[in-house]
């Protein structure tokens, strides 16, 4: 491909990329209906990492007023409404796809858009990413072997210990695991992964949030806590001495506190992050507190990365109802968070060859 040179953030105005992820899912509909929201633009200056092709069908099919400006070999779009930086890293264009299907083609083009986001923010090009869904299935069909998102941008960036918090709301969450059968997740729970989660939280809300001293609620695996053994003995034998562990390194983590109300006082503000054991126990009360507005933030990796917090959802593409509201939480947060680690100073652009 030829080359590009984004266009340079102002300081008030970091420049982010938004990834398009499957493009057979809802991914590049909520991508056009999030960049045509003024508010969005007024964060950020965004530039859409995904198939120009697929992009202009969907602002067409939605009717909105918008134009794709093709960045590849050209100069940065002009500065005028309506009109949205395309960057389409794909060596052809991509061919025809079943919208609501899983399939190789559509799985590799989601990881290449992925994999530009990651070129560039590393590079410098861009101040941060911000990723519609990827379908896991897709992903795995193309030779990508991996969970999630979350994996493969560890991988790509060479990130030692990285993980995911899910924010919403007033609530703050780390994930000690996450996409994993909840009958092996007791097996899995470890003091040293226990420990990851609980300075992951804290290196979080410190670096990412600004809290100079966190305080991180860590939940309980079985009711009440274990009950001193009764329902359970994880408490005591791996999430009591990582909370103690962080602990004497000077890091204000609880010991382990009974799930039922731990997220209820997190809520009103007793702590300002929570260490979760696995996946549903920290989204439930999270979705229930901001159902579709929840932001995927990757902890722990060389670049800003957030995400949505929900999936392709094959069963609603191409109805036009698919809600925009995930991906503008996840613009504001990376928007935020950027802004706070390079206040007034615009980040040096390099030249790239695309």
């Amino acid at each position: 491909m030829k080359n590009i040179v984004p266009q340079k953030a102002s300081a008030h105005r970091p420049l982010l990329g938004i990834t398009m992820g499957d493009p057979a899912g809802i991914g590049p509909e909520v991508v056009a209906k999030a960049v045509a929201d003024k508010k969005l633009r007024q964060l950020c200056e965004p530039i859409v990492i995904g198939s120009l092709p697929v992009m202009e069908r969907t602002m067409t099919s939605l009717k909105l007023k918008l134009k794709a400006w093709d960045v590849n070999g050209h100069t940065p779009p002009p500065k005028r409404e309506g009109v949205i930086a395309v960057l389409d890293p794909l060596d052809t264009p991509l061919g025809k796809f079943r919208p609501g299907v899983a399939a190789r083609e559509t799985g590799m083009a989601s990881v290449a858009f992925i994999k530009k986001g990651v070129e560039l923010a590393q590079l410098g090009c861009i101040d941060g990413i911000v990723t519609a869904p990827i379908n896991k299935e897709a992903i795995n069909l193309a030779g990508c072997r991996y969970p999630g998102h979350t994996e493969l941008l560890a991988d790509l960036t060479c990130a030692k210990e990285s993980g995911m918090m899910i924010v919403g709301g007033p609530l703050r969450i780390m994930f000690v695991t996450t996409h994993v059968a909840v009958k092996k997740v007791p097996a899995l729970l470890t003091q040293a992964k226990i420990e990851k989660g609980i300075k992951l939280a804290h290196l979080a809300l410190t670096q990412l949030f600004g809290i100079h001293r966190p305080r991180i609620g860590v939940a309980a695996l079985n009711p009440h806590a274990g009950e001193h053994g009764l329902f359970g003995n994880e408490e005591a034998r791996v999430i009591l001495p990582a909370s103690r562990r962080a602990q004497a390194q000077g890091i204000l983590a609880s010991d382990p506190l009974p799930a039922d109300t731990l997220f209820g006082k997190a809520a009103k503000g007793q702590y300002d992050g929570v260490v979760a054991l696995y996946h549903d126990q920290g989204l439930i009360p999270l979705k229930l507190m901001a159902f579709g507005t929840c932001v995927n933030l990757t902890v722990g990796l060389p670049i800003i990365r957030t995400s949505v917090d929900h999936g392709t959802a094959f069963d609603i593409v191409g109805k036009g109802v698919a809600d925009p509201g995930s991906l503008l939480e996840a613009v504001k947060l990376a928007a935020r968070i950027t802004q706070s680690r390079i206040p007034d100073q615009p980040r040096r652009r390099k030249k790239h060859s695309a």
